[in-house]
């Protein structure tokens, strides 16, 4: 429990860190850092993994009100000072949900690109005619439920606490659920979000973090994730939903 506790907070201390800091820093420097990480976000977004496009937008949201803290105490911290900090507050959280939509507009394609077949890929799914393909028969979910802890398949445990799993080995997947599941052998974990809107998503093998907002996991082929927007869509591969076709 008490290293779980120190795991949880260990995980917040840096963007504590950044907030502070920014509150620290005059506004005159640390607005052009939050610039910084925008145009690191709108120019690299294709070069950057998922893992790395959620601290940039961790930092952004968090950075804010550091600096709109900063900018009252210039201003003297009145009345008109903290007016200023709140319609920056409005418009800098504006302009922050447009770049993440903007930045989310990839995941919006992939979801639009099958909506016209996606009602009946049942029938399509049986029909006798077409050239022959390969058959992908997915592999059914074991939802595990992790408030009382469940037993990892590379070895020891894993615990929800706090909106993080954690596992024996000192691995952390932040913003989880307790719903959780593995693949067949292991590589992946899986943890649907705690308000159900989305899927997490950690390659062991790879140590990579996806963050999938309205998306399900429909199951698993050959070790690698499937999956839909609704459960009568045509469940697709990772590298599809993420736009990323060439990855092996």
């Amino acid at each position: 429990m008490t290293r779980h506790r120190w795991t949880a907070w260990h995980s917040w201390l840096p963007t504590l860190a950044w907030l502070l800091l920014l509150a620290l820093l005059p506004w005159w420097l640390g607005l052009p850092l939050l610039f910084s990480l925008v145009a690191v976000a709108v120019l690299l977004q294709h070069r950057l993994d998922a893992e790395h496009v959620g601290l940039i937008r961790r930092g952004l949201r968090w950075g804010l009100p550091g600096v709109l803290f900063a900018l009252q105490r210039a201003l003297g911290g009145n009345a008109f000072a903290w007016g200023a900090a709140l319609l920056g507050a409005l418009a800098g959280y504006t302009l922050l949900a447009g770049l993440e939509a903007w930045l989310d507009r990839d995941l919006r394609r992939a979801a639009s690109a099958p909506a016209t077949a996606s009602a009946e890929w049942p029938e399509l799914a049986m029909a006798p005619i077409g050239p022959a393909a390969e058959i992908i028969e997915l592999q059914p979910l074991v939802w595990h439920q992790l408030d009382g802890g469940s037993i990892d398949p590379l070895a020891g445990r894993v615990h929800y606490r706090g909106g993080s799993c954690f596992f024996d080995d000192g691995h952390e997947v932040p913003d989880a659920g307790p719903q959780a599941t593995f693949s067949p052998d292991g590589r992946w974990f899986a943890a649907r979000t705690e308000q159900g809107r989305g899927i997490v998503l950690w390659d062991r093998e790879r140590d990579r973090r996806h963050r999938l907002r309205g998306w399900k996991l429909s199951g698993w082929y050959r070790e690698q994730p499937w999956l839909a927007r609704h459960d009568d869509d045509i469940p697709q591969t990772l590298a599809a939903v993420l736009g990323r076709d060439d990855e092996d």
